[in-house]
């Protein structure tokens, strides 16, 4: 489409167009360039009803299930902000849906490259897509707009910006930005106070612990707050999360966001002590695992379970569905359904069925455990069925990871079906990412709800119930890693690609696992090549892995300025963790060295800081057990500019392709893990920052 161009949603599909996807995606040159997607649903004067009409990160999903921000997922430029709205639940009196996106502080739209928004059915077929080419120096910009005519729901393709960034845009909208303007202005006023402030040890007197636990309070921030759904205050606007590039700062605390009115229930990940009489005696748990013998009891009694679960806890089931059309509504399930096909019935593990309006959404779900592969003739099969009987989806489950949100197997549907049949995959990883992050940072409204879950995530951890993820490269690793140690593997053979792809499921199944422990969004950088694919992207990772046997990956955290790195070297058979923290503008360099290896105290001694500076390939580096006596060491002697400081930690590499104990997956998970909890945990106390 083309800017100002409109178009009746009907007219783009044959099927049903009541519920959309909207998703939003750039192209940052840097890779580090980001925007907050925000929702305004408008009445007919062109201004917002109340409070609940504005979605945005932390309120994400309207209480009737008509509008949820979906957030990311990665594709092949980086990834897409997804939006999801239920037509038919929205008001009679909302006349319009508008979609936008705001960048950070001073961050323009012209820094970034493919602004585009696209438009997707129910079952995921897209509809429509709009390429903002002309966005210009604006932070903040409205990218299309649903909007009704009699009957029927329409799109424009809008393109407007606004300089003034997103408070002149929900201005214009009827949202109230005073009182949150002059908060800003005394936060900021009080934040400047305590910077200039000297530095104090806090004193308490003899039985005033109370007094003590508030100084503590006070003085250490909370290390990694997690949004929890709030319903919007009149006048706030959604406040910046990451600085763009952080060129002027080493990472400061992440800033805490509002916390719902409506306490919800998470539960601690410390549990409290037993009352066993010895460590022999095991917990009754609501789902055991110690009598499943085979694969198949491990398929049924996980299928079993997890939509068993999906149907009572609404928050965990909404989640795992919404990303695949469905709408929000009355939700059960079965297993081992039989459906005629042909002269043999088919039974599908499961069926998920989701009432709305008198309105049916259903799928069928075919489900693998302990590394099984999915059957292609056998999701072929459930495909054909769904299309005869009108269902909407398949969604196969499987320890496998998807690249770029396609399913591992390909079917062919026929496309004359007036029901189009959608084809999704999920890992169980995934499944125990979304359980984690609801029972351990965002919780859910019901106690026994949170018990739920608790056990779900309990069977799923467990060794022996066949659901632990990605956990094998493929036979190409042994053959590729030997043909890189003894310097015969050529590029363009393929089974560098099958590694590079089995690495790419890696890095992904990594950044869940890392996002469930934190409670926020951990997601791969891909830095593409503008008007490049992902296909592309890995020839070009597979030629790279031929020439210096490495693999690279990079993982942005929310909150987080910089990226973390990821590099397997298969020539040494070392893994690199490594961040980059950019020096401060103001101060002196010997200052920074010595609150760098100050508030890195706690961190491995085995730590490597290596001294960035302008023009040169690399300045002074050593062990942080070195510096800590000398931390001028870590100044250029020639007074060369530092622009910043890399921080590295190298772990010995697994050689197995499998996740035993000396598998290569095994290894790379450790050392993600290890590099987070001994130096990212304690990036948010570095005081290096500007004007230091």
């Amino acid at each position: 489409m083309t800017k100002g161009a409109n178009v009746v949603l009907g007219s783009l599909s044959d099927g049903d167009v009541e519920s959309v996807v909207v998703s939003l995606g750039w192209v940052s040159p840097t890779g580090e360039g980001d925007a907050d997607v925000s929702v305004l649903l408008l009445d007919e004067n062109g201004k917002v009803r109340g409070d609940t009409d504005f979605y945005f990160y932390n309120n994400p999903c309207a209480p009737d299930g008509s509008v949820q921000l979906l957030g990311k997922t990665p594709v092949g430029e980086g990834s897409e902000d997804r939006i999801g709205f239920d037509l038919k639940a929205l008001p009679d009196d909302v006349a319009t849906i508008l979609v936008a996106a705001s960048r950070y502080g001073s961050a323009r739209f012209d820094e970034l490259e493919d602004l585009r928004l696209t438009l997707s059915d129910g079952s995921g077929e897209p509809l429509l897509t709009y390429e903002v080419g002309d966005a210009g120096g604006v932070s903040a910009l409205i990218f299309g707009e649903l909007y009704r005519r009699g009957e029927e729901w329409k799109f424009r393709a809008v393109g407007q910006g606004y300089e003034a960034g997103f408070a002149a845009l929900a201005s214009d909208h009827g949202v109230d930005i005073d009182d949150d303007a002059e908060d800003d202005a005394e936060a900021a006023e009080t934040a400047e106070r305590v910077d200039e402030a000297p530095e104090e040890e806090a004193t308490v007197e003899p039985g005033d612990e109370s007094a003590a636990g508030d100084a503590l309070v006070e003085q250490i921030p909370e290390p990694r707050p997690m949004p929890e759904p709030v319903a919007p205050v009149a006048g706030v606007v959604p406040p910046p999360r990451t600085p763009d590039a952080a060129a002027d700062a080493v990472p400061a605390a992440r800033k805490t966001r509002p916390r719902t009115a409506k306490k919800k229930v998470t539960l601690p990940k410390a549990l409290k002590k037993s009352l066993a009489e010895n460590d022999a005696w095991r917990g009754a748990r609501l789902f055991p695992v110690s009598a499943l013998k085979s694969d198949r009891d491990r398929e049924m009694r996980a299928t079993s379970v997890l939509l068993a679960v999906m149907a009572q806890v609404p928050e965990f089931g909404r989640r795992l569905t919404a990303g695949f059309g469905a709408p929000a509504g009355r939700m059960e399930t079965f297993t081992e359904v039989s459906l005629p096909h042909g002269d043999t019935p088919r039974r599908p593990d499961g069926v998920i069925r989701v009432e709305r309006a008198g309105k049916l959404w259903t799928a069928l779900v075919e489900t693998k455990t302990n590394g099984n592969p999915l059957k292609a003739e056998q999701v072929q099969a459930y495909a054909d069925i769904a299309a005869r009987r009108g269902y909407e989806a398949v969604i196969t489950l499987s320890n496998d990871v998807a690249l770029e949100g396609s399913p591992l197997v390909e079917v062919k549907i026929d496309r004359r079906r007036k029901n189009k049949v959608s084809l999704w995959h999920l890992s169980w990883a995934e499944v125990a990412h979304q359980a984690q992050m609801l029972i351990r940072h965002e919780g859910v409204v019901n106690p026994a709800h949170a018990w739920l879950l608790e056990e779900l995530l309990h069977y799923l951890l467990h060794e022996n119930s066949g659901c632990h993820g990605f956990q094998n490269m493929g036979p190409a690793w042994v053959p590729v890693r030997s043909g890189i140690q003894d310097e015969t593997l050529c590029q363009g053979d393929p089974r560098a690609l099958e590694t590079v792809e089995s690495w790419e499921r890696l890095v992904r199944q990594v950044s869940l696992g890392l996002g469930g422990e934190l409670g926020l969004k951990v997601l791969p950088v891909q830095r593409a090549r503008r008007d490049s694919d992902a296909v592309a992207r890995r020839s070009r990772m597979a030629d790279q892995l031929c020439l210096d046997g490495t693999l690279q990956a990079e993982l942005r955290i929310e909150g987080v300025a910089g990226v973390l790195g990821v590099t397997a070297d298969l020539r040494t058979a070392k893994i690199r963790t490594s961040i980059d923290i950019p020096a401060p503008e103001q101060g002196y360099p010997l200052s920074w060295a010595k609150r760098i290896v100050r508030e890195l105290a706690e961190a491995p001694a085995d730590l490597h800081i290596e001294t960035l500076v302008e023009g040169e390939t690399g300045g002074p580096r050593g062990t942080l057990e070195r510096l800590r006596p000398e931390p001028g060491d870590m100044l250029p002697k020639s007074g060369v500019k530092i622009t910043g400081f890399r921080l590295s930690l190298f772990k010995s590499m697994g050689g197995q392709r499998g996740n035993t104990e000396a598998g290569f997956i095994r290894s790379i998970d450790e050392a993600v893990h290890k590099f987070n909890a001994g130096v990212l945990a304690h990036l948010d106390r570095l005081v290096v920052t500007k004007g230091a």
